[in-house]
């Protein structure tokens, strides 16, 4: 028997380029701020609000209240290997890349 999270409440963001779903005291990974650690933000660019089933806020583009995080720390992702090959003309590429990332809390959506 499979069995199904249920999040009453939530929001989706966008930072980064990327969108990113809010519950509140969960932690999300994201593209690097330039912010201390402990440091609150706010992300103004919510596209949805879900306060319960019946009331669900989309944006047009963006919802007025924003979504409150503090910063837990900075870090760097997985490193991702770039390997370029051409066969029989010995040609070999090898590149690491790690993106820097920053991890928040929800604080409020």
């Amino acid at each position: 028997m499979k069995r199904e999270i249920v999040f009453d409440r939530y929001a989706i963001f966008a930072t980064g380029g990327k969108q990113y779903q809010a519950i509140e005291g969960k932690t999300v990974a994201i593209e690097k701020l330039e912010a201390k650690e402990g440091s609150n933000v706010t992300f103004d660019e919510v596209l949805l609000r879900k306060q319960s089933p019946e009331k669900i806020e989309l944006g047009q583009p963006f919802v007025t209240t924003p979504v409150t995080a503090t910063i837990v720390k900075h870090m760097r992702g997985p490193k991702i290997i770039a390997f370029k090959f051409k066969r029989r003309k010995s040609y070999k590429r090898k590149v690491g890349h790690r993106q820097p990332i920053t991890v928040v809390r929800i604080v409020s959506i």
